[in-house]
């Protein structure tokens, strides 16, 4: 089933305005001026506008007349598409094959099949919605079975992200207000005046009288939203993306004919990344239908590669997922994601090697949806929670290694457990602690271990010190816990005791 995802960017004509000029002060209220004719009126507001009483569709001068240091800039509809376009291409490369601007201030992308890559819808948005708010751009997401369904929820709810389990669209969408169903103002306004306020009062009224007075299109967006009329979506594309097409006069639908034509273009696209000097990704294979719908699959790779017969394959697993409904017209293969690949010279040796590529493993797994691969690497920090980061799995190794002097624990915790402890201030070891409702009694420790704040990271740290201590208890069992502060000035630490790691 088609799954749906509606970005909302409620401030993009002001933010992309911030981020071009830096001068503009942060607490200063923005606004945008469209005009026509002589008439000057408000078309884009900041928070910091809106937080003053400000909105859209305000007489210019009214709104200059009411705040005091009000910086306003003319509207730019062409600089503001083109920067919708931009957010939209990047989001074609990270989050599905089917990606589409939907202006002015909205992308749409159709996420069948590629949600799994991300680690589920829940997952996919959030991780959407923070990303935009990493940029300076605030966004709000939805995901429903249809564009017109997830465009409304997207422009009507407070909640960054929402979604609407498959289905379930009729009822998410009863009580949306009639804004939401991308008519005229004029239109809305006339709904309005009839007692219409809801999207489910007006899809309960005989469609009939409504046509009759409006025409035809309330009932198609009404369709549309409800999943009645299919709504494609148009994906986005751009010149630097290589793409190789198969167009077929008679409409093919059978798993072995769709495989054959995957196998003959991934050749054409191999061998144009070679032209170029390219590896590939990320591949989009786009399914062109003869009742005017598109399906995509989306396959990955750890390493940048241009190999016929794996790329063939990653694609040909997933050829089972492909509904050819009526027949399939055309078939196009994108490669979204490339980078530099040189031809490597094979050089033959005598000496067998130890080194085993698993980087066909990584690519399987993650095509399959498995999201959390990865490798630990060392990071440059004496303190233990940032000494550890996530890498690629294909990483190159950066010569940097862990530290040797004290031993540590194969399992830290996520968060360090508070603990109760018996012990003699300021550098003896515990006696007995409390771990988990559990009294344990040491019977062998080491330590001090003494770990400095890192000052440069936080200023709250300047002071502040951690002694940690190996222990294990009468069982056998060894922990790696720590006292915050040097068990004599307050300044250290709060005295309390954690216990941070357990080892093998």
């Amino acid at each position: 089933m088609t799954r749906v995802v509606s970005v909302f960017l409620p401030t993009l004509a002001t933010d992309r305005i911030r981020r071009a000029d830096p001068s503009i002060q942060p607490e200063t209220p923005l606004v945008v001026v469209a005009r026509s004719g002589s008439k000057r009126w408000l078309s884009a507001v900041d928070a910091n506008a809106s937080k003053v009483g400000l909105h859209v569709g305000m007489a210019a001068a009214k709104a200059q007349a009411l705040v005091q240091g009000l910086h306003m800039v003319d509207a730019d509809p062409a600089a503001d598409l083109a920067a919708l376009g931009r957010l939209t291409i990047w989001a074609l490369s990270q989050y599905s094959p089917v990606v589409a601007t939907d202006p002015p201030d909205g992308i749409v992308m159709d996420t069948e099949g590629a949600d799994h890559l991300q680690g589920g819808e829940e997952l996919m948005l959030s991780g959407l919605v923070n990303r935009f708010r990493a940029r300076g751009l605030p966004a709000r997401a939805a995901i429903a079975d249809t564009w017109g369904a997830a465009f409304g929820l997207a422009r009507s709810m407070t909640a960054e992200t929402k979604v609407i389990p498959a289905g379930k669209t009729a009822d998410a969408v009863a009580q949306l207000p009639l804004s939401s169903l991308r008519l005229s103002a004029e239109t809305i306004l006339s709904l309005r005046t009839l007692g219409f306020k809801t999207i489910g009062e007006l899809a309960a009224t005989p469609r009939a009288p409504i046509s009759l007075r409006f025409g035809p299109e309330i009932g198609r967006r009404l369709d549309q939203m409800f999943g009645r009329v299919a709504e494609p979506i148009d994906p986005i594309r751009c010149p630097e993306i290589i793409e190789v097409h198969r167009a077929f006069a008679e409409p093919i639908g059978a798993a072995e004919t769709i495989a054959k034509y995957v196998s003959r273009l991934v050749t054409q696209l191999c061998l144009e990344l070679q032209a170029k000097g390219l590896g590939v990704r990320r591949t989009d294979l786009i399914v062109h239908r003869v009742d005017n719908t598109i399906q995509a699959l989306r396959a990955g790779t750890a390493k940048p590669v241009r190999d016929v017969a794996w790329l063939t394959k990653l694609l040909q697993d997933r050829i089972e997922k492909i509904d050819p409904g009526f027949g399939i017209e055309k078939l196009s293969l994108a490669a979204t994601l490339v980078e530099a690949l040189d031809d490597g010279q094979i050089v033959a040796s005598l000496i067998e090697t130890t080194d085993i590529d698993m980087t066909s493993l990584i690519d399987v797994l993650g095509n399959r949806g498995t999201q959390r691969i990865y490798r630990l690497a060392p990071l440059a920090s004496d303190v233990p929670e940032r000494s550890v980061q996530r890498v690629s799995p294909v990483a190159d190794e950066d010569g940097r290694t862990w530290p040797l002097t004290w031993p540590r624990p194969v399992r830290l915790m996520d968060r360090p457990d508070l603990i109760e402890v018996i012990a003699l201030l300021p550098d003896h070891p515990p006696v007995s602690f409390v771990w988990r409702g559990k009294r344990r009694r040491v019977k062998r420790a080491d330590g001090p271990e003494r770990i400095f704040g890192e000052w440069w990271q936080r200023t709250s740290e300047w002071t502040a010190v951690r002694d940690y201590f190996t222990v294990e208890d009468e069982t056998g069992e060894r922990y790696w816990i720590y006292r915050s502060g040097d068990g004599v000035d307050a300044d250290t630490g709060s005295h309390r005791w954690f216990l941070h790691g357990v080892f093998a």
